[in-house]
């Protein structure tokens, strides 16, 4: 869905001179994808500085249940980190940012680099030692996030091919739950969004490619999912005025700052 994007300086102002006389506060329910959550958490930081009168409330949940929150109107914006289902598809919606997804190990890992049928074959378990990679006699300890994830749901998609994930694999409900068991078992793997890779894990490359937001934008990483915010109708008053900042200049910037890939034009 198109959206204009603009200065929120023009929107600010716009809003200062519709509240003239109106002092009570706009509340703004946000709620989904644990993907999601921390960047909306920023924007809602810096949009509650330039808009004292709303307040944006940020909720997890996943974005199946964002997805269905919006749809039962109990948040005024689901956050999803996957695309829409065709049954999805009636709801409004517009893609605030793209997501890279990334293979994290442990730092002391000696293995750099998977192709897509490796990932696949230890997500399966056919393959299930780090020696069978170039790496050492280990076993491999798959971490995965839980169903109705958005960001299990991308993996699936984009990797699995239609085969299970193992019912083996070590499942968590967040990606800085994944992120946190990778950085401590020098044996475990898991996926997680590449704005959420620091020093505490590895990055891994996929077929020689380092995983970049500028390769995403250049079409060399394959691997990357959509971010949406999500209602059940054409957004209005706050919650229409927190997706214009969301879309504007600043608003890109700062979720570029944050190591998400913006809207095309920012």
């Amino acid at each position: 869905m198109k959206h204009i994007k603009t200065s929120f300086a023009a929107i600010l102002l716009l809003l200062l001179l519709s509240a003239c006389g109106n002092s009570s506060v706009e509340k703004v329910i946000v709620a989904g994808s644990t993907s999601v959550q921390p960047y909306a958490e920023v924007l809602a930081e810096e949009f509650s500085i330039l808009v004292p009168d709303s307040e944006v409330d940020v909720q997890g949940g996943g974005s199946s249940a964002g997805i269905s929150a919006a749809e039962d109107n109990t948040a005024d914006i689901g956050m999803s980190s996957r695309g829409l289902k065709d049954s999805e598809m009636d709801l409004w919606h517009i893609e605030i940012a793209k997501d890279g997804l990334v293979m994290i190990v442990n730092p002391a890992n000696s293995v750099s680099d998977l192709t897509l049928e490796q990932i696949r074959g230890i997500y399966t378990k056919s393959i299930g030692n780090w020696s069978e990679l170039g790496g050492t006699d280990a076993k491999i300890h798959v971490i995965a996030r839980e169903e109705g994830s958005g960001t299990r749901d991308a993996f699936e998609s984009l990797i699995m091919g239609g085969e299970w994930v193992t019912p083996k694999a070590i499942i968590q409900n967040s990606n800085g739950a994944v992120k946190q068991i990778v950085s401590s078992d020098p044996n475990a793997i898991g996926f997680i969004s590449l704005g959420l890779a620091d020093s505490d894990v590895k990055v891994l490359n996929l077929d020689g490619v380092t995983p970049s937001g500028e390769n995403v934008k250049n079409g060399l990483y394959s691997l990357y999912r959509p971010f949406l915010f999500v209602s059940s109708r054409p957004p209005e008053g706050a919650v229409k005025r927190f997706i214009d900042f969301t879309c504007s200049a600043e608003g890109q910037k700062l979720l570029a700052d944050e190591g998400l890939i913006p809207m095309e034009g920012n």
